[in-house]
């Protein structure tokens, strides 16, 4: 551990799992969180800029869409786990300024104990739901990126998966921010589309992004959602679907209307 802790574990008391941190066995300085036994979060901390898990690339591909190249943002994480995006960030936009909400106060002190965010993050960490503390923030805060990570399933909780939510997630965006939220879920999609008509009803346009096979709802994975505030940029489902993870598919306009019914 790069703290040198003899504690590789952590109980959650909201939850009532465990949370562990191990040395991934073939990647150098490389760290996998797991909770309740389920990997969750893959840290690099010699190379934030490279992350393992396809969901998270892409949604670190949506990231680099939202502002020019290397230009600093502010974004707010709903979700923090292992801060694999918020590491993400500040290596890619240096200068960012960073909240990430967390219901799990132990989850987030254990994470920043074990695996320490890079020299200069400018990260604001909040404890609570993900909706109270979305209206608790400073009313004046305005984010270019909104990452919501939370879903893992139809079991989603109601008061965050609904229209009413990413309207409130709305008013906290940029002019040009955007709202990005991973559906984690089950071979059907039955979440996906219930998201997709949710954040169609408060955002302008929605398109989803994903491994292209996922569309077919056949076996569960992660769709990632995007909400902008302006027409979907066709340029953007161009430079999405080359930079992967390959085989990549987007789908937005009429496209998207069979899956957000």
């Amino acid at each position: 551990m790069p703290q040198g802790s003899s504690s590789r574990s952590r109980y959650l008391r909201t939850t009532g799992q465990h949370a562990a941190i191990e040395p991934d066995a073939f990647t150098e300085g490389a760290y996998i969180l797991s909770i309740g036994g389920a990997e969750q979060s893959h840290v690099n901390l010699e190379h934030p800029e490279e992350i393992f898990y396809e969901y998270l690339r892409r949604i670190g591909h949506l990231v680099d869409l939202a502002a020019p190249a290397g230009k600093p943002i502010t974004a707010l994480h709903l979700g923090a786990g292992a801060l694999t995006l918020a590491r993400y960030i500040q290596a890619t936009r240096p200068g960012s300024t960073q909240y990430a909400v967390e219901l799990e106060r132990e989850l987030l002190d254990f994470v920043l104990q074990q695996l320490p965010l890079p020299e200069g993050t400018d990260l604001h960490a909040v404890i609570g739901d993900a909706r109270d503390a979305l209206a608790e923030l400073d009313p004046e805060l305005r984010f270019d990126v909104v990452i919501l990570d939370i879903f893992s399933g139809p079991d989603a909780p109601e008061h965050i998966a609904c229209t009413d939510f990413y309207r409130e997630a709305r008013t906290r965006l940029t002019p040009d921010g955007l709202l990005i939220v991973n559906v984690g879920d089950e071979a059907g999609l039955t979440l996906v589309q219930s998201q997709a008509a949710a954040m169609r009803r408060a955002m302008t346009d929605v398109a989803a992004f994903a491994e292209a096979g996922m569309f077919a709802g056949r076996y569960p994975g992660n769709i990632i959602l995007a909400g902008t505030q302006t027409r979907w940029p066709a340029e953007w489902t161009a430079e999405l679907t080359a930079r992967g993870p390959h085989p990549a598919r987007v789908l937005a306009g009429v496209d998207l209307d069979p899956l957000a019914g």
